[in-house]
């Protein structure tokens, strides 16, 4: 088990993201918890506010590669791979590997990259994998795990524990002080398992994770009320 930021080459904006009462409120965590158009392709408020490829990812997904030795024979899973682009840029970079991405979303299925398409799955949650024990190389986990309230957080690690080989990513939601938890609150239209870091560290040990973590939080989002 090791805190490593994977995604710190991912390009973020450096622009303040604002919270408030007036902002992303209780009518948009409803049609977001939907994950359909809205949620991807609609208004800020629902979530991304227009979600397109635009190659942001070629850089994480040649890290990936790299940090987890992953090659043409290896296998890969996402969790919550949305519309795909991560696992397009995989692909680009090794053509023969094998990946898979499950999704909620029946919207971002239907709107994923043609490309892998295929490769992509429907499932109604990610607390029962249908996959063998030990089957993928490498599993990424991305906005999933917190998602979920503890005792679903735990049967999620604990999943990603079995069907992988022990090499494995996941982002936890936390926070350090009441302001950084209201702050998250506010901004997160999904996240419902927000903890302090050593907390999270007592789940992964429960769960015997033995793949890699980080935390997003207000500072990582570089969120400030308004």
């Amino acid at each position: 088990m090791r805190k490593f930021n994977l995604l710190s080459e991912y390009p973020t904006s450096k622009s303040i993201r604002y919270v408030g009462s007036n902002l992303r409120t209780i009518k948009h965590r409803i049609i977001a918890s939907e994950r359909d158009r809205e949620f991807y392709d609609g208004d800020r408020n629902y979530g991304y506010g227009g979600f397109k490829y635009d190659g942001r990812w070629k850089k994480i997904a040649s890290r990936i590669c790299e940090e987890y030795k992953l090659g043409n024979k290896s296998s890969f899973l996402q969790l919550g791979c949305e519309k795909g682009f991560l696992l397009h840029d995989i692909k680009n970079i090794f053509t023969d590997i094998n990946i898979f991405g499950l999704e909620t979303s029946d919207y971002a299925i239907k709107n994923s990259m043609k490309d892998i398409n295929k490769s992509i799955k429907k499932t109604n949650n990610y607390l029962k994998l249908d996959f063998a024990d030990n089957k993928f190389d490498f599993i990424l986990a991305i906005g999933v795990v917190y998602t979920h309230s503890i005792s679903d957080a735990i049967l999620c690690l604990k999943e990603i524990q079995r069907v992988g080989k022990g090499k494995s990513f996941v982002n936890l939601a936390s926070y350090e002080n009441k302001n950084d938890y209201w702050m998250f609150k506010q901004w997160s239209l999904l996240g419902t398992t927000i903890l302090q870091e050593n907390e999270w560290i007592e789940i992964l040990k429960h769960c015997s994770y033995t793949g890699d973590y980080f935390f997003t939080n207000a500072y990582t989002l570089n969120l400030k009320s308004k």
